[in-house]
């Protein structure tokens, strides 16, 4: 492991259990608590994965489900082997064997990558335009190597040994997501007497809790969110009415209030017990129904924005706080919010050298910017970002600040090997759209937030909007 990308302490795992994996038949090492993703960048590395299309090679842009880049196999023996699962998802265990995929003949060294310098000439669709002639060799040529090419992993050949349990459950009260917003509702309905559910993707509750670092002051209910949160979950967890599901996810939203929710058992388990179902699909019939499922932080579009080492400034918070790694060693942080500069200062104290704010608002006047400049950190306003440099990850950054016309002045370039960046967040309404509920259009927070429900379902928390605690 590179200590030097980890930091001296801190973080919610476990640093007395080491764990041994692999990636690509080479030998890592992490710690209990980790992902396969923490690991990785925790290891040095950033390269885990190509793109569909013209191999460009990507790292994590994301630290939880919302990751599109780094997909990963994992083999167990040669039939269980699972294809496309997010590496920012995967708990690690000893012995965890994990594969990129959509490259040949190796990750550094894909020879589809001679696609990214035809891209010019291969748009969307142009298959249906191009493999015109001969007539016939569409069917026997053209469409089967295209075929063969497409598509992400490749599924096991072997039939699935393990088995899948169901459940179905009534109760009053199904709350989605267990962060701050979600953990309130659910101990609000129980302390009332309700029957309640709360579930959470994650392998631990807390939700956004969880990337904050431990001396920013946050406090939840007159306590600091830290004890908030232990004594929350300590107590649902000691509630006869209340039912903790970790590592479920809430996949559908059906008529009358039921809800379909998938349980993962035994895949961050080293040896599972075989007579241990893998997963568990439980169908939910509440009364009620809480949402509390958070929001998605947004990208920003800019030249080059792919490279491994450019990510969401939130997951840089979460992979240095929760996991205890440095993602970069210097960085530059492009932003349109004022979250990313909790992200700057953080980092700054943990050791990384922040380079530069690059603010893409007019202003850069507010509270943020100016404990970002009182702490040393150059802020740039009215800036734009005309590229990246680097291949395997990022290495450059150029900016230019604009004129009152918004033309780019003289641009100015700096060397990196991490770039955040932040456009602000959106909030989650997919189960709300599921429940056929209508979605209004918030001017004032550029996104769409939940309205009138079709069943008995609210949101609460950022899901709606409400960003703070």
């Amino acid at each position: 492991m590179n200590e030097g990308l980890r930091t001296p302490g801190g973080g919610r795992i476990d640093r007395s259990r080491a764990l041994r994996f692999s990636f690509d038949g080479r030998a890592y090492s992490g710690f209990a608590g980790d992902t396969l993703a923490s690991a990785l960048l925790a290891n040095g590395v950033h390269l885990m994965g190509r793109s569909f299309k013209y191999h460009r090679p990507r790292g994590a842009l994301a630290a939880g489900a919302e990751e599109p880049n780094a997909l990963v196999a994992v083999r167990r023996d040669a039939a269980r082997y699972t294809p496309n699962l997010r590496a920012t998802q995967v708990e690690l265990y000893e012995g965890l064997e994990a594969h990129s995929q959509n490259r040949w003949p190796s990750l550094a060294f894909d020879v589809g990558a001679v696609n990214d310098l035809f891209a010019p000439f291969l748009p969307a669709g142009f298959y249906y335009k191009t493999f015109m002639w001969p007539r016939g060799a569409w069917q026997t040529l053209y469409e089967p190597r295209i075929r063969a090419a497409a598509g992400l992993g490749r599924s096991p050949t072997l039939a699935d040994p393990d088995r899948y349990a169901a459940r179905y459950a009534h109760c009053d009260v199904l709350v989605v997501g267990g962060g701050p917003a979600g953990l309130a509702s659910a101990t609000a309905a129980a302390s009332a007497g309700a029957r309640v559910i709360l579930c959470d993707e994650q392998n631990e509750l807390g939700g956004s809790l969880l990337a904050d670092a431990p001396g920013a002051g946050l406090r939840v209910d007159g306590r600091p969110a830290g004890q908030w949160l232990a004594e929350t979950v300590a107590a649902l967890t000691s509630n006869t009415r209340a039912t903790l599901l970790i590592r479920t996810t809430a996949f559908g939203y059906f008529p009358h209030n039921l809800l379909g929710l998938n349980e993962r058992l035994t895949d961050h388990l080293a040896e599972p017990h075989p007579d241990m179902p893998r997963e568990r699909q439980w169908q939910v019939r509440a009364r009620e129904v809480v949402l509390a499922a958070g929001a998605l932080e947004r990208p920003l579009v800019f030249p080059g924005n792919d490279r491994p080492g450019i990510m969401l400034a939130g997951a840089a918070r979460s992979w240095l706080n929760r996991y205890g790694v440095l993602p970069g060693t210097r960085a530059v942080v492009v932003t349109a919010c004022d979250e990313a500069y909790d992200a700057a200062l953080e980092l700054q104290d943990a050791g990384v050298f922040v380079a530069a704010i690059a603010e893409l608002r007019t202003g850069a006047d507010g509270a943020a910017a100016a404990q970002a400049r009182a702490a040393g950190i150059p802020v740039l306003p009215r800036a734009t970002v005309l590229g990246t440099g680097g291949r395997r990850r990022v290495n450059s950054i150029s900016l230019a600040q604009l004129d009152d016309a918004g033309e780019p002045l003289a641009a100015q370039t700096q060397p990196c090997d991490l770039v955040l960046m932040s456009g602000g967040f959106t909030p989650s309404v997919h189960l709300h759209s599921q429940s056929r509920g209508r979605l209004v259009w918030d001017a004032a927070l550029q996104a769409f937030l939940p309205g009138e429900p079709a069943e008995r379902v609210r949101s609460a928390g950022a899901c709606r909007g409400v960003f703070g605690l």
